[in-house]
Formats: structure tokens, C-alpha cells, sequence
């Protein structure tokens, strides 16, 4: 397991005595990012707008930042990152700019098991844009097995077909924990056979890695994704930057979300024609969120270093590019320290008789969170009972309302405790016995 003593030192939220365990909302900041915020401000200025020393010294952190965001998923170039607010805005971008490229009688199909951001979307798509325009695109919803939590790819398979311009899914849900077989999809959305504007004849594929990029290790060109979004609040950097992952001449293709500001080719702008900036700029309008990009950037390089050594840092705060076996083995390490947490997690809170676990039972199949519900407490009763026993959980539909009403629970709801590379066993324990605790009305 990740050396997790070493690490927790660095985190103020820890050392202030907290026990967190609704990491899958949002991670702690360590002190190195915050230290760093303090360094960086000291020489800050606008990128891309100006010819100070500042300016130039911010303008090449911040590019250079996109470096290596590119190099910790494996794609080819900065070329493929684009970066917003969150993971939200990169699937609404997405939406925004295919959306021209709907035909009358496509259709796009989404799963039971998404978070709200890769359903609904796609449904304003579909009911509330299209159709104003007298074009009638469908919205197709793959079930799961509600005991396993298996996305069902016999009926996946069935709602494709030559119309299906793009297949939404998750890469890993956020109520259930489930990893879905991202290769397997894949085949099913190349086999569709809808021609794109391209000529390519297959579906696109959009992954939300929201739970899976800052857990797993990810790479783009093995999944062959088309996009691929995430946000860098669920891996240790501070709120407001999310990113997405896209095919270079899909890019090249697509019509801006945004206009404005950067994304214009410098002084080629007439009242005849605008041309747009080259990738990945053009498609960043405006001031981007500067500071927020490069703490993520070294938020990926101190998630590595934490990793292979809490002790002696390789690539926080230095310009070396990322290798591609230390990458691999940083995110095995996280991947098999949230098996053995999740593992502990599934075995207590297996011995309560009252409650229902939702997703795998198996901790392999599953990112390091747990979702569950009890017959005789409502989830938000014991997630307020876990925060007077000192334990920081999360009740509700988590976003993923669509599975919560697939389950037919009233209310769509339930209680998650998810854990990350700063979580120990102590942790888990002291989070599902304190949940033993409440649901056995021993407190």
C-alpha cells in the first residue's frame, strides 16, 4: 500500500483531525499546492498578452502545463487537451460543438448508471435544442444489472445502430463504483456504421473519467476514446479546472464552444471572416484559469511522486517529462491501495444485516467508493448520525439520480463513503463502524 503516514502530514485537512471519506466529491489540497499558489503569484501575469518577463515566464508554465496533463493520459500532444471549469462544461463543449453535426433521425445514446453531467446534456440536446430546430435526434439509456452493477452490453449492442452518432458512458459510476470494459464499448461503437462527417464509419465514444483518471491508470491511446473528460478537483488540485481529451482532427473539425479572446488567430479578424487560433488554443475564449492549470499539472506530478515516493520527490516542480512505466506503476499503487480500503469497507459494512450494498461485490471491479442504503434509516439520517461520530461522508443521488430511481428508491438517495491515496485502514474502519453503530442503534 502507498506509504500513507508520510503523506498525511502534508495534507491540513488531515492533520486538523478530519476523517474524510467523500473523496469521490472532491479530494484535499496538500500543503505543496498551496505553497506553490503563494510562489507563483509572486511572478504572475496574463499569458499570451504581453511581452513582460512575468508575462512570458507565466504564459510558459501555463503551456507547458498542458505538457504534461497530455503525457500523464498518454495522448500524442498538448494538441488534444482542452481545458474548463470542470468535467461538466468539457461534456457540455462537446455537445455544443457536435451539435451542428446532428442529422434528423440520429440518435445518441447514454446509461442508467451516468452522473446527471453525461445524461442530461444529451437530453437538452435532444428535447430542448434539436428539436426547436425541427430535428429529431432520440436519447437511448443502456440498463445495468442491479446486482452487479454491470452495465448490459447485450443491451448496449441493441440500441446501436447506423443512426447512433455517439455513445456517452462512464468510465466508472460514481454510485456504484463499477468499472465499465471501456475496450468492449468501444468494438460495439465501431460497429455501427454511422458515417461521420469524415467518412469515418463507426460511433463516436465520450468517456467520463471523472472516476477513473485520478484512480486508475489511464490510457487514451489503448482505450481509443474519442473524448475523454475529467477534473483535477478529484486528484488532490483545488477547485475550477477540468479537462478534456479529444481525437487532434476531431478538434481540427469542430466548431469552437466558446468565443472569443484567445481562441482567435491573432489580427485575423475582418467583417468578412475569422480565423481561429491553432490547438489546443482555440478552443480557450478568454482569460483561462492560469493559476488553476498549473497546480493541476503539478498536482498530477505530486500524485505521481506520492506514489512511487512520498519521500523523495522525481518530477514535482521540475520540467521532466513524465515516463510512461513510472505513470503506470504510480496508478497501479493507487488502484491496489484502494482495492485493500475498499476491501476492508466491503467486509464491515457486509456484516450489517440491515443495509444493501449497491455495485460489485468483488473490490477488483470497483473504484475505492461504496454507495448503500438501510431498510430502516433514511441515508441522510446516517450520514448526520457518521458526522457527530466524527466521520465526513456524503448522502444523497450523488448526481447519478437516473440509477437511483432505476433502483426505485424513495428518496433517491443514498449514503457513499469513498476513499483516497491519504485514507488508511483506520479510516475505513472508523467510517463503517461508526456506521455499524448508527444503523444497529448502538449510539
Amino acid at each position: 500500500m502507498i506509504n500513507t503516514k508520510k503523506i498525511r502530514k502534508f495534507f491540513p485537512a488531515i492533520k486538523a483531525g478530519r476523517t474524510i471519506s467523500n473523496n469521490a466529491a472532491s479530494t484535499q489540497v496538500p500543503v505543496q499546492l498551496l505553497n506553490l499558489f503563494e510562489k507563483l503569484i509572486v511572478q504572475y501575469d496574463n499569458v499570451h498578452r504581453g511581452q513582460s518577463a512575468a508575462s512570458l515566464l507565466t504564459t510558459e508554465r501555463f503551456e507547458s502545463s498542458y505538457d504534461t496533463i497530455a503525457q500523464f493520459i498518454n495522448a500524442p500532444s498538448r494538441k488534444n487537451i482542452v481545458l474548463y471549469r470542470n468535467a461538466t462544461e468539457a461534456i457540455n463543449s462537446v455537445m455544443y460543438s457536435l451539435m451542428t453535426e446532428f442529422k434528423d433521425g440520429d440518435n445518441v445514446i447514454s446509461t442508467f448508471m451516468e452522473h446527471n453531467s453525461n445524461y442530461v446534456p444529451w437530453y437538452g440536446l435532444c428535447k430542448e435544442i434539436l428539436s426547436k430546430f425541427g430535428v429529431n435526434v432520440e436519447y437511448r439509456l443502456v440498463k445495468f444489472n442491479k446486482e452487479t452493477g454491470e452495465l448490459d452490453l447485450t443491451h448496449l449492442k441493441s440500441l446501436v445502430d447506423q443512426r447512433t452518432k455517439l455513445i456517452c458512458c462512464s468510465g466508472a459510476s460514481n454510485f456504484l463504483g463499477t468499472k465499465n470494459p471501456i475496450k468492449k464499448i468501444r468494438e460495439i461503437a465501431d460497429s455501427s456504421g454511422y458515417i461521420q462527417p469524415d467518412g469515418e464509419k463507426k460511433s463516436y465514444l465520450l468517456i467520463d473519467g471523472a472516476q477513473v483518471v485520478p484512480n486508475i491508470f489511464t490510457d487514451v491511446k489503448d482505450l481509443d476514446a474519442d473524448f475523454l473528460v475529467w477534473s483535477f478537483h478529484k486528484m488532490l488540485a483545488p477547485f475550477g479546472v477540468g479537462a478534456l481529451y479529444a481525437r487532434q482532427e476531431l478538434l481540427e473539425r469542430m466548431r469552437p464552444f466558446l468565443y472569443g479572446g484567445d481562441m482567435i488567430a491573432e489580427g485575423k479578424v475582418s467583417p468578412e471572416k475569422v480565423e481561429y487560433n491553432v490547438l489546443p488554443w482555440k478552443f480557450t475564449a478568454g482569460t483561462p484559469n492560469i493559476l488553476g492549470t498549473i497546480l493541476s499539472a503539478q498536482a498530477i506530478r505530486l500524485l505521481i511522486d506520492f506514489s512511487l515516493n512520498p519521500v523523495k520527490y522525481k518530477y514535482f516542480m521540475t520540467d521532466k517529462k513524465l515516463e510512461r512505466k513510472d505513470i503506470e506503476e504510480a496508478m497501479k499503487n493507487v488502484e491496489f491501495h484502494q482495492k485493500i480500503l475498499i476491501g476492508e469497507a466491503l467486509e464491515i459494512l457486509g456484516e450489517i444485516p440491515s443495509i444493501k450494498i449497491y455495485g460489485p461485490k468483488n473490490p477488483e471491479d470497483r473504484t475505492s467508493l461504496i454507495a448503500f442504503t438501510d431498510r430502516d434509516k433514511n441515508p441522510f439520517e446516517i450520514a448526520e448520525g457518521l458526522t457527530k461520530l466524527g466521520v465526513e461522508s456524503r448522502a444523497g443521488c450523488h448526481c447519478a439520480t437516473l440509477a437511483h430511481h432505476y433502483f426505485e428508491l424513495n428518496p433517491p438517495a443514498s449514503c457513499r463513503l469513498s476513499f483516497y491515496i491519504y485514507n488508511d485502514l483506520e479510516d475505513v474502519r472508523k467510517a463503517c463502524l461508526a456506521v455499524k453503530k448508527i444503523c444497529s442503534g448502538q449510539w
